[in-house]
């Protein structure tokens, strides 16, 4: 078993509040993943689970058992940090075995548990090799191996592909989400990128100044964010947030006006909104050069050409920016004026305190195939 309960936590460093009562479970077997900018508090959060750091106030409960005051031995927890924290000395064979020899297990029961860690990590060519002979996602297989051969509770991963190059960090992801797989166990990992949340996780905590902003599956956040902080976070490039003014509500959706032209967004909407500045919010994936419901002109000042996708860069009138993802081959170029269409139905509204007006879609069956979600 491997179930997590954080109730009312908190972590303040004299009169700064660095976790502001955070409230939140993970169930058996989950790969959740804490996400966030720096200094959101999801290591400090993350570290209080592993008993690394203390709690101001609130529980911290594994299997049942409050942990707050057990060491981390204790708590049935194995942590990977950003760095290999591999002794440069030993063999890959006795950097995995290091906790067993702690243990002070039987030597024959520790060649049991490293081989059959190594096959699953793909190092038992390499055992007798040193951590300076290895590549480094190599080194960061040998340290999620020795947090493997534990056999923990709950493993907690504190952004380990930060120190791996961009095709590295690919390929790290993709072995750690067949190991989710394969041991069927609980993981929590923290990561500041966006793009490993969505590949990686069952459910992501979009974390926000020691606050959770939201949390749900990954398509959930994208195509249903709560705020503008988590609208604007997940998803890559951002999305682009347009001032528009509310001119009308009915059981439809919300009408809004912008640069003269009005469109029908369908959104649950009130009637005080009626003559606000709200907030429109358009992913540059969904924008495209022929006409939209609405339609927006700006003049990029960068494009970028992908292959796949053309870039464009640009600024609204407000000077916010304003971003388009193209086909490859889209015939923008700097500097010249370009007019991208948007639809209704891609849009998401905010209010004033930024907070998302309801979206009337099922993100459930967006973009999946008939079977993926009669399997849901």
């Amino acid at each position: 078993m491997g179930q997590l309960f954080l109730k009312k936590v908190r972590k303040s460093y004299g009169h700064f509040e660095v976790i502001k009562g955070v409230d939140l479970e993970v169930k058996d077997g989950e790969f959740v993943v804490f996400v966030g900018p720096s200094g959101c508090g999801k290591s400090t959060l993350l570290r209080m689970i592993a008993g690394l750091d203390d709690t101001t106030d609130g529980d911290i409960v594994i299997d049942g058992e409050r942990v707050n005051d057990k060491p981390p031995v204790e708590r049935g927890i194995a942590m990977v940090f950003q760095s290999y924290a591999l002794y440069p000395h030993m063999s890959v064979f006795e950097n995995i075995a290091f906790p067993l020899r702690v243990e002070k297990l039987p030597e024959e029961q520790i060649r049991e548990k490293v081989g059959a860690v190594s096959k699953i990590l793909q190092l038992d060519q390499r055992l007798q090799q040193r951590p300076g002979q290895l590549s480094g996602g190599q080194r960061q297989r040998v340290a999620i191996g020795r947090a493997i051969v534990r056999e923990p509770k709950i493993f907690l991963f504190d952004e380990p592909l930060s120190n791996l190059d961009a095709a590295l960090r690919a390929d790290m992801r993709i072995e750690l989400t067949k190991l989710h797989r394969d041991l069927a166990a609980t993981m929590i990992y923290v990561t500041h990128d966006q793009i490993e949340a969505m590949t990686m996780a069952d459910r992501i905590v979009v974390l926000n100044a020691g606050n959770i902003a939201q949390v749900g599956a990954p398509l959930e956040l994208y195509h249903k964010p709560q705020n503008t902080f988590v609208a604007g976070f997940i998803g890559n490039p951002k999305m682009n947030f347009v001032p528009v003014t509310c001119v009308g509500v009915d059981a439809i959706g919300v009408t809004i006006s912008y640069e003269g032209q009005t469109a029908l967004i369908p959104v649950d909407g009130r009637s005080d909104l009626v003559g606000q500045t709200l907030t429109l919010g358009i992913r540059p994936e969904h924008t495209r050069l022929s006409d939209g419901d609405l339609n927006i002109l700006v003049t990029p000042s960068v494009i970028e050409r992908l292959g796949i996708n053309t870039i464009a860069y640009a600024a609204l009138p407000n000077g916010e920016p304003y971003c388009a993802l193209l086909p490859g081959s889209a015939p923008v170029r700097a500097e010249q004026p370009m007019t991208t269409g948007i639809m209704a139905s891609d849009c998401h509204l905010f209010d004033a305190n930024g907070q998302a007006l309801e979206r009337r879609i099922d993100w459930r069956v967006l973009d999946l195939p008939a079977s993926v979600t009669a399997a849901e």
